[in-house]
């Protein structure tokens, strides 16, 4: 354990953790280690980093935006300049599907990505899911994931979202998503969203 911890991972708990801090404590110290926002390091250079090669930096500029949108309006003003000021970014297609819980949204949506895929062998494709908050849980299940089986693909980019309100089909931070979705250039975006 002190070898690969001393390489790099953060924590590994053995027998010896669980009788001293028993379940709930190895439980509670892993949310603690975990509990940082990511994104709040992001400048605007790093727009140019984005890339559907590398998920973690399309990730982490969503992110950004998502959790420090008022801090950061530099960074949200100049990635809607770099798309208005490009015309490929325009003729990227975004397909909306919407509707109520159950109605089978995140099941068309896979079957789309798996005719796409295997009908365009060279073509990369990004969706966005956005999932309800929820009142009685105060957060949202954002389980569309479970749900897709043709994303685990290379060519593929899927980012669940939170409306982060009552009572909205979207997030007030999807339009800079899509933006953002628009430098990395897919061939196609997905926006699945709850019919509310």
């Amino acid at each position: 354990i002190k070898d690969l911890m001393d390489y790099g991972i953060d924590r590994i708990y053995s027998p010896d953790d669980g009788r001293e801090m028993g379940l709930q404590g190895m439980i509670d110290d892993l949310v603690q280690q975990s509990d940082y926002a990511t994104g709040k390091d992001i400048q605007v250079s790093d727009l140019d980093k984005i890339d559907l090669n590398n998920s973690r930096s399309i990730a982490e500029v969503i992110s950004a935006v998502e959790k420090f949108s008022d801090e950061k309006k530099d960074l949200v003003d100049a990635i809607d300049h770099k798309v208005a000021s490009s015309d490929k970014y325009s003729k990227i297609p975004i397909i909306g599907i919407t509707g109520t819980g159950g109605a089978g949204k995140s099941s068309l949506t896979d079957e789309l990505v798996r005719r796409f895929l295997r009908s365009n062998p060279d073509s990369k494709i990004a969706i966005i899911s956005v999932d309800p908050y929820k009142k009685k849980t105060g957060g949202a299940l954002l389980g569309d994931r479970i749900r897709m089986n043709s994303i685990n693909d290379a060519r593929v980019y899927m980012r669940s979202m939170a409306t982060r309100e009552q009572n909205v089909s979207v997030s007030p931070y999807i339009h800079s998503a899509l933006n953002i979705l628009k430098l990395a250039e897919p061939d196609i975006i997905i926006l699945e969203t709850s019919g509310i």
